[in-house]
This record gives structure tokens, C-alpha cells and sequence, in this order.
């Protein structure tokens, strides 16, 4: 099972049906502030639904396509990171990530994303980290801006939020341009 220390606090544990409740209370907790960004919030209504998200996640694992991991801090589950996909043949994945309300302003996103971009460039061998965020979610897009990733433009409407598009700015980072 992935676990990966980032400090004496704060660790990432790949999900597993364990954390079902957890991760549906979080969710349900942090559900005004998410749905704001995170399309998918409306249709978490019960423990199940986030035991079928979980499920998934060890699927996408088992097939090699990525890792959907709770970020814990001070051992109190704060938010998920997790690779979308990833693509072997171009040696690219693209990140998503969120904090519940409590966690916030504390860096573990920034810590978080670090060690997952380590993982994807060192450790598995990728080349390319992308990170999306809505032009306006100022929060998410701080994350690759504080990390040196390159803004590589805007996406007009690139996603349907409940009754309107949004607009996506685009990060990219090159294993070359990494900092070890």
C-alpha cells in the first residue's frame, strides 16, 4: 500500500474502503466551500457513494493508471490528491486535488503536490505534470504557481459546473525543469 511521510504531521495513504466514512464526512463537512469547484459533490449523498469513488481509486491502482491518496494531518484525514490518469505513452498525468474547510491554509495542499509531482517525475518516470484549475479558483491555481510550474493558458469553457462553463488555466511540468 502507498504511504509516503512528507513530515513528522502530515502523511499521504493510498485510499481504501477503510477510510469510506472519513472521506464522506470530510466531503460532507466541506461540501458548500467544495461544491463551488467540484462537480461531483451533489452526488455524494450517502457512505456508499464514497465506497464506489474508493473502489474505483484501488481499480485505477490495479491497472496501473494512476493513485487517488487521502492527505492526513496530525492523523485526521484533511483532503485528496490524486493522479486523473496516466497516460504511458506520452509518460504524462494530470493532477486533482482538494482540502476540506478545516485543513486550509495550513500548506499541506503545496507539501502534497510536491511529493505527488516527486512521484510522477522521479519515482515512476513521467515526464509531464499537468494541473487545471478554474480561472477563477484562485486557491487551486496558487498550488502550481508557489511550485514553479509553467502557465501554459487558458482553456475557454473547458468544464460544466452545474448550470454554466467555466474557463481553465493550464500548468505543465517537464521532468527537465523539475527541481531535485
Amino acid at each position: 500500500m502507498f504511504t509516503f511521510n512528507i513530515d513528522e504531521k502530515t502523511k499521504l495513504k493510498m485510499l481504501d474502503l477503510r477510510d469510506s466514512e472519513q472521506v464522506f464526512d470530510l466531503t460532507i463537512m466541506s461540501k458548500d466551500t467544495l461544491k463551488e469547484w467540484l462537480p461531483f459533490i451533489d452526488f455524494t449523498k450517502t457512505v456508499s457513494d464514497t465506497e464506489n469513488f474508493i473502489k474505483s481509486t484501488m481499480k485505477q491502482f490495479s491497472e496501473n493508471n494512476g493513485i487517488q491518496a487521502g492527505i492526513w494531518y496530525e492523523d485526521n484525514l484533511a483532503g485528496i490528491i490524486g493522479f486523473h490518469k496516466i497516460d504511458w505513452n506520452n509518460k504524462s498525468t494530470s493532477i486533482g486535488y482538494w482540502l476540506g474547510d478545516a485543513f486550509v491554509g495550513y500548506g499541506l495542499m503545496t507539501k502534497s503536490v510536491k511529493a505527488f509531482v516527486d512521484y510522477a517525475l522521479i519515482d515512476l518516470g513521467l515526464n509531464r505534470v499537468e494541473i487545471r484549475a478554474a480561472v477563477e479558483n484562485k486557491n487551486s491555481r496558487a498550488i502550481p504557481e508557489r511550485l514553479g510550474f509553467t502557465h501554459e493558458g487558458t482553456i475557454r469553457q473547458s468544464e460544466w459546473l452545474y448550470d454554466h462553463y467555466v474557463d481553465h488555466e493550464v500548468y505543465g511540468m517537464l521532468a527537465a525543469d523539475w527541481k531535485k
